[in-house]
Formats: C-alpha cells, sequence, structure tokens
C-alpha cells in the first residue's frame, strides 16, 4: 500500500524525476515562453492543451499571468517597473526569491489587463486552470505518491514544485541577467548563461532571446545548441506547431559596390551584428592609437590588453551606458586623438540609423551612403575595410 505502482530502486525514482521536470521545462519554454508570451510559433490544439495541462498539475501556473509578467519584462527590462531585474533588485533577491516576485506581480491588474491579451481564455481555463490553480498541483501529489510510494512521492513532488521556480524564476531570471557571455549588445544585460541551452530548455541562451524575442529558435552561433529548438522542429514535423519567426540569417554579396534599399534593410535588422563588427574590427586600431598617446594621457594605460578591453566598451556601448571612469577616459583620449575621435564619431552616426525614428527610407538610405563614403576617405584603413562590409550586407 506504500510503496507504490512502480516499486523501483532510489535510481529508477530518479529518472522519473528528472524525466517529468525535463517536461515541465519544455511546456515553459515553448508553450508559455516561446508560443504565448512571444508568438514566434502557432501550435496545435492538442500539443498546447498538453503543455497547459501539464503545467496546471506540476506547476499551477496560469497562463495569462506568466505571459503578462514576462511581456513586461521585455517592455520595462532593466528599470523600476521590470518585475524582476537582478540590476535593480540585486541577484540574491531574485535568484532565491524570483517566485515571490512572479507571484507579487500577479496580483498587479494594470499588468494583466496591459500585457495579458491573446492568452487562452476557453471554459477550461476559465472554469478550471485558472479558477482552480491549486488544484492541479494537489492532484500532481496524490499521483506521485500512488506511483512511486508515499515517501518518495511527497520528495518527487516537492522537487518537482521549486523546479521551476529555481531554474526559470530564479537563474534565467537572475544569473541570465548578470552572469555570462554576451553574442549582441542589447540595451538590457541579458547575458547566454551557457552556450549549450539542455538543462532549462534552452533558456540559457537568453542573451539571444533578448536579441531576437520573437525567435522560436534561442542558438544563434555555430557552437550553441537550443534542445528546445530541437523539440519545436519535432513538433513541426508531426503537425503540433507551425515556426512563425526565427532569427534572420546574415549573408553578404562581397560583389555589391554601392548601399540600395537591400543594404539598409540588413543593416537594420543586423544593427547588433554591425555594432560586433564595427568593435572587433577598429578596437585595434583604437588600442594602439591609446598606446601611442602614451604620457598625452592624464591617466595612462598600463598594457595592451586593458587598452584594448577600453576600447571594447567604448565601442560597444552607448557612451551613455558607460562608466564615468570609462566616460572620461574617452573624453581625454578623444581630445588627444583625431582618429580615435573619428572612429567614435563614426560609430555613434552608424547607431543613428537605427534610432531616428522620424527619417524616411530615401533619408535613411542616404545618411548611409555618405557615412560610408566619409569612411573611405577617413585615411584609416580599417574603417575603409569596415565601410566595404558595410556594403555587402544583404
Amino acid at each position: 500500500m506504500f510503496s507504490g505502482v512502480f516499486n523501483w530502486p532510489w535510481w529508477g525514482d530518479v529518472l522519473a524525476l528528472l524525466a517529468m521536470t525535463h517536461v515541465t521545462i519544455v511546456g515553459v519554454t515553448v508553450f508559455l515562453h516561446r508560443h504565448q508570451a512571444h508568438r514566434a510559433l502557432d501550435m496545435a490544439p492538442a500539443a498546447s492543451h498538453f503543455f497547459r495541462f501539464w503545467l496546471w498539475m506540476t506547476t499551477g501556473m496560469v497562463t495569462k499571468e506568466w505571459a503578462a509578467i514576462h511581456r513586461k519584462h521585455h517592455a520595462k527590462c532593466e528599470t523600476a517597473e521590470d518585475p524582476h531585474s537582478p540590476q535593480v533588485l540585486g541577484l540574491n533577491r531574485v535568484l532565491w526569491g524570483g517566485v515571490l516576485l512572479y507571484v507579487k506581480e500577479s496580483h498587479n491588474p494594470e499588468t494583466m489587463s496591459r500585457y495579458g491579451h491573446g492568452t487562452p481564455d476557453d471554459w477550461m481555463e476559465r472554469h478550471v486552470y485558472s479558477k482552480y490553480s491549486r488544484l492541479g498541483v494537489t492532484l500532481m501529489a496524490l499521483i506521485d505518491m500512488t506511483l512511486f510510494g508515499v515517501a518518495p512521492g511527497l520528495l518527487i513532488w516537492g522537487l518537482q514544485m521549486i523546479w521551476i521556480p529555481f531554474w526559470a524564476a530564479g537563474v534565467i531570471n537572475g544569473v541570465g541577467h548578470f552572469w555570462g557571455y554576451r553574442n549582441f549588445e542589447c540595451k538590457d544585460a541579458s547575458t547566454n548563461i551557457f552556450p549549450w541551452g539542455i538543462l532549462i530548455g534552452g533558456e540559457e541562451l537568453h542573451n539571444n532571446h533578448h536579441a531576437f524575442a520573437t525567435s522560436a529558435k534561442l542558438s544563434n552561433r555555430w557552437y550553441e545548441f537550443d534542445i528546445g529548438w530541437l523539440y519545436i522542429c519535432l513538433l513541426e514535423m508531426v503537425g503540433q506547431a507551425r515556426v512563425k519567426n526565427v532569427a534572420p540569417a546574415l549573408r553578404f554579396d562581397r560583389t555589391k559596390s554601392e548601399c540600395d534599399e537591400a543594404t539598409l534593410q540588413a543593416i537594420l535588422l543586423h544593427r547588433y551584428d554591425v555594432i560586433a563588427r564595427y568593435a572587433q574590427e577598429l578596437a585595434h586600431t583604437c588600442s594602439v592609437e591609446l598606446q601611442h598617446l602614451g604620457d598625452h594621457l592624464m591617466a595612462p594605460i598600463p598594457s595592451r590588453r586593458e587598452a584594448l578591453a577600453m576600447v571594447g566598451r567604448w565601442l560597444h556601448r552607448e557612451e551613455k551606458d558607460l562608466a564615468v571612469q570609462d566616460q572620461h577616459a574617452l573624453a581625454q583620449a578623444m581630445a588627444a586623438s583625431g582618429a580615435l575621435q573619428t572612429v567614435v564619431a563614426m560609430r555613434r552616426e552608424l547607431a543613428d540609423l537605427w534610432t531616428r525614428t522620424n527619417a524616411t527610407r530615401e533619408q535613411l538610405l542616404e545618411q548611409l551612403k555618405d557615412w560610408c563614403r566619409r569612411a573611405e576617405e577617413s585615411g584609416i584603413q580599417e574603417l575603409r575595410r569596415f565601410s566595404q562590409t558595410l556594403r555587402a550586407y544583404v
């Protein structure tokens, strides 16, 4: 009576726990995140309802609440209105208390009204899933005890209940905005925790997601792996999903000699890549110039490595986002070096292409052509070479 239906050894219970929690992770990343919150894919009713039912049983989360809170996070990222920013609230509070922040925001009617649109509103949602959100997890406890025995079942159930609060609400919302590597210099602090997104369904690639929020695929570099994307492809193969958006693939046409509408469109679409390439190609020029300045700077750069790191920050980020110390160093360097002043000023003008919201396409294209002309006449070899790369974007 107390041993359960499956009288397995301990490692069998562990495997069952890992399998069930993995299905929960897949439900969160594929159904709640990519399908419901961002509409990156459509899902057939059978698959959609399976995940909705499974998440009701294993988390008690309401679809509308989760989608609304996540959409608000993107809209207000790293501000005081962000429901769970470690940059504002501190890493410890988000990592260990992320679920409390989620519950607090779920009681905000303005958040639900403004960001909760388009989520399921059928009979089951109104009369079962939303109305009795705690009933599902209670049934899950009874099922676990029946299958695995009272003590093992309660332990498995307890771990199921803390799995998402820790990994999704804590690790992704906390560590994913605090520590890791960045492929794209978004305005927020999002990071990729690890290049192989397996443990948390691909959500480890959080910087990629913030760069292309409506992409169903979170991996972006050749060495990155998103297991959530694998499941989406499998669902699409059996007719249970249809991908709507993925991050655009970068292509070049080296035969182009003039910027056109396609060039402009590609640059606007791949703006993060444009800035990253600019920083990469011009960093050496700037660091060498810094070394040549020597005593002309009030605070000389002691090593080439430090010079490269400083220049990397200057060229990757907007000036207002730099630390005060970096802003002062940049101002000194620009005042002492015409080449540095040109490189930094050209970087600002390049970024203007996607921030001038009131400009027409024709005006932006003329601005791009003028930028390339001045870059090639600057006398800076790396800047001239980058201009040629810019023309090749398609």
